[in-house]
């Protein structure tokens, strides 16, 4: 996945829980991971990180 980056917790727990999300994200270029990860390094809520990493992907498949 990301090397050299430390994952924000909430984001790592939330992943787990979704094995489907956690594929889509791991294929991502490195670019759009660090990305992501930068979103979730703002979420202060453990329910907003929930809901940040079921919708990552929402969006792309509109």
């Amino acid at each position: 996945m990301i090397e050299n980056v430390e994952l924000p917790i909430g984001f790592t727990l939330e992943l787990a829980k979704h094995s489907d999300i956690l594929t889509q994200f791991a294929r991502l270029p490195k670019e759009r991971q660090n990305s992501i990860v930068e979103g979730a390094r703002h979420i202060t809520s453990k329910n907003e990180m929930r809901h940040y990493v079921e919708n990552m992907f929402r969006e792309s498949a509109r």
